[in-house]
This record gives structure tokens, C-alpha cells and sequence, in this order.
């Protein structure tokens, strides 16, 4: 039977960055039960790098925190892993104080701009925006890029990533587990549960007790548009109350109606009045003419039962360590959260990167 130190379920962004990070010192293996990692929550992600994403939390926290790693290309991509673009949050009259945005500073501090800049920015908008504020460190994630990069660290380390090699069970043996997957059986000392919106299935199988995650479908489309120039037009949300849209080509926009719909783990698709639904939102905020649906697709975002990630052993079994509910902000924080992780594994303190963060806010709660 092979051996590890350490087994981590699922190779999305979570796996993928904390196996980075874990490989090396340690005999590590990544095991995910699809085809190929990241097929899931992962690879549907409109992601973005927003500093005011989930006002002054420690989500936003472990937010800034990943910054500068996105800016240096962690864990090694060739490519840069960010793509400037701002964001525009929408304001109508009377409404000029955002309360998730007002609190930021220094290089992240948002700029009023009114309605006249806004048209200058954003123009056709519609009558009921009084102004907007102006988040100009706003970027997109290159998802592909950060997501090859980790599992490719996981592989230089001498990390092993196994696909079609679902979790059946595990059973405590010893100091650590005996893992029967699709694949074959194996041991492990350790067994990290990155499973996302299947986490509670995962833990469940271990013999674990679940911790509520509940799975949220969201959609996106992608609307062909009667003009020209949208590629670089910056994110625009009404506050993240009903929408979001972005420029993605020259005529060609990405339409989010925010929807939240609970499901059990699956693989999500678009449902046909979320898509209305993102059109006609897209169609009271802005005039321009929308000429046709050019892709659709939706993806799931994990909740913990009272909103919080959870990183840490698992207060009944200290072999089994929780990594889930990122909820719509896995990508943004996976850097510090994973580097978060490693350290409670490796039983380190945390690093001057992690300067302000508290343990106990992620711990697994019930």
C-alpha cells in the first residue's frame, strides 16, 4: 500500500495552492475525482483580486494579504497572475456611502468619481446612477494560470497529483488513515479535507462530523453587445446587491445576476431565469443593445453555516484537517490561506505576511 505524509481530497484552488505550499519536506499527494483539477468551482470562476470583497472581515484580511504573491507570480507561473481592470461600484442619489468600500486606505482607498466622470468611464449608463466609487487596484485572476502554477509546484516538489481517484472511505489506523479510493488504496498521516462543496461528503466518509456546507449555485453569460471597445471596461456592480457586469471582448460583456441558489453538490448548470434574469438586470442598469447569449454556464460557491472559511484539525479528530467554504473568495485568498494552513500543519507560527490575521477566526466551528 503506498504511504504519505499527508493526503489532500479535491484539486481545485484550495489543494492545488496548499499542496504547493506543503510539498518537499513532506510525501504528499493531491487526490481529485474528476478528470482532470479544478473542473468544478475553480475552473467556471469569474475571479477577481478586490480589496473591498466582503467588507472588513478576515476574509478581507487574508485578501490583502495575498496581494503581493499575486504580484510576484507565486507559486513561480510564467505569466503575470493579474490583469488590471478597477472597479466601478454604482451609487444612486442619496446613496454616496458604501460601508464594505469605506474603510480601505492607503493604495486601496476608493476615488468618488461623479456622474460626469462616471459617463467618462462608463458611458450609457442609465439615469438612476447619481455617481460611482472607483476601486482602481481591482483586478482579474488568471484563474488557468495560478491554478497550473500550484499543481506544478506540487510536481517540482516531488509531489504526486492523482485524477479519477475519488475518496470511498477512510478509516483511522495507527497514528494516521487507511484511504480507499477509485483509484486504490492508501495510508496517510494526515488527511486534508479541500473538497469544496463536497467537504461534508468527505468528512462524512472519514467518520468525521459534517459542519453544515452548504452549496450555492451563481451564473454567468456572456452577452454579445451592439458596440465596440468593452474589452477593458472595468467591473461594474450596483454594490454587489443584484449585478455585476465586465468587458471580456471587443464587443462582448460577462453578466452575473449575483444569484445564490442552494443545491447539493453537483455539477452546476445555468438555469434558464437566472440567465433572464442577468439580462434584464444588465438592460435597466446600461442601454446598450444586447444582441445575443454567446456562452452560459454557473458554478458553486461553498458556505460554511455562519459565513466563515474554515482552515484547521478538526476539533474531534486531530488527523483530519478542514480547508473549505471560501465561498465566492477561494481564488483571491488562496495564497495566504494557504500559507495560513501550512503553518497550523506544520505547527509554526505565522509569518510577517500574515501580520494581523487570528487563527482562532477560521477555526472549525459547529
Amino acid at each position: 500500500m503506498e504511504a504519505y505524509d499527508i493526503v489532500i481530497v479535491g484539486g481545485g484552488i484550495a489543494g492545488a495552492s496548499l499542496g504547493a505550499r506543503l510539498a518537499g519536506d513532506r510525501r504528499l499527494l493531491i487526490i481529485e475525482a474528476e478528470d482532470l483539477c479544478g473542473r468544478h468551482a475553480t475552473g467556471r470562476s469569474a475571479a477577481f483580486w478586490q480589496a473591498s470583497l466582503g467588507g472588513d472581515t478576515p476574509e478581507r484580511r487574508l485578501t490583502l494579504a495575498s496581494r503581493a504573491a499575486f504580484d510576484s507570480r507565486w507559486p513561480g507561473s510564467e505569466s503575470p497572475l493579474l490583469r488590471p481592470r478597477g472597479a466601478v461600484h454604482l451609487v444612486r442619489a442619496g446613496g454616496e456611502s458604501v460601508d464594505d468600500i469605506a474603510d480601505l486606505g492607503g493604495d486601496y482607498a476608493p476615488a468618488y468619481l461623479d456622474r460626469a466622470a462616471l459617463d467618462a468611464l462608463v458611458p450609457g449608463l442609465r439615469e438612476q446612477w447619481a455617481g460611482a466609487w472607483f476601486e482602481r487596484t481591482c483586478a482579474d485572476i488568471e484563474v488557468a494560470a495560478f491554478h497550473n502554477a500550484c499543481l506544478a509546484a506540487v510536481h517540482r516538489a516531488g509531489g504526486t497529483v492523482r485524477t479519477d481517484a475519488a475518496l470511498i472511505g477512510a478509516e483511522p489506523r495507527g497514528d494516521g488513515w487507511v484511504i480507499r479510493t477509485s483509484a486504490g488504496e492508501i495510508g496517510a498521516g494526515l488527511l486534508v479535507d479541500a473538497a469544496g462543496a463536497w467537504g461534508d461528503e468527505v468528512a462524512a466518509k472519514a467518520g468525521v462530523e459534517p459542519l453544515g456546507l452548504v452549496a450555492k449555485r451563481r451564473t454567468v453569460v456572456q452577452l454579445r453587445i451592439g458596440r465596440t471597445g468593452l474589452r477593458d471596461l472595468p467591473f461594474v456592480t450596483d454594490s454587489h446587491e443584484s449585478f455585476y457586469f465586465k468587458g471580456e471582448a471587443d464587443n462582448s460583456v460577462w453578466v452575473c445576476p449575483l444569484d445564490e441558489t442552494p443545491v447539493d453538490p453537483c455539477d452546476a448548470a445555468p438555469e434558464e431565469i437566472d440567465i433572464a434574469t442577468a439580462i434584464d438586470r444588465f438592460e435597466k442598469a446600461v442601454d446598450w443593445p444586447v444582441e445575443a447569449v454567446e456562452r452560459k454556464w454557473a458554478g458553486l460557491r461553498t458556505f460554511t453555516p455562519d459565513g466563515r472559511m474554515t482552515f484547521g484539525f478538526d476539533p474531534g479528530n486531530p488527523r483530519f484537517f478542514w480547508c473549505v467554504g471560501q465561498g465566492g473568495m477561494g481564488i483571491q485568498t488562496a495564497p495566504a490561506a494557504s500559507l495560513l494552513c501550512a503553518c497550523l500543519i506544520a505547527d509554526m507560527p505565522l509569518p510577517d505576511e500574515l501580520a494581523g490575521i487570528d487563527l482562532a477566526d477560521f477555526a472549525a466551528r459547529r
